[in-house]
């Protein structure tokens, strides 16, 4: 998997997927992340705050490393979130 080449935990990714199946938690992660921009993603500040605020909807601490981790991995992937392509690229990584 590729996030797994970030140091990116299966365990993490999984208990995250699980997580998500909530629809309460699911429709405020949804709302963090409605309006973020192709731009946004590529902003290393931006991307921080974002993966903070997720962290603590999804009630999973994180530490610096994985934090950092997660950072790098969103800003590799070069991510556009109107690219209907790139969202489904990311899905088959995460199904």
């Amino acid at each position: 998997m590729s996030y797994q080449k970030y140091g990116i935990k299966p365990q993490l990714v999984e208990r995250v997927k699980y997580k998500l199946k909530n629809p309460v938690t699911k429709d405020r992660i949804r709302e963090l992340l409605g309006n973020v921009t192709k731009y946004d993603l590529q902003e290393r500040p931006k991307v921080r705050r974002l993966v903070k605020a997720a962290a603590v909807i999804l009630q999973e601490p994180l530490t610096d490393v994985q934090e950092d981790q997660i950072v790098a991995f969103v800003l590799g992937q070069k991510i556009d979130p109107n690219n209907t392509f790139h969202l489904l690229k990311l899905w088959g990584m995460f199904r």
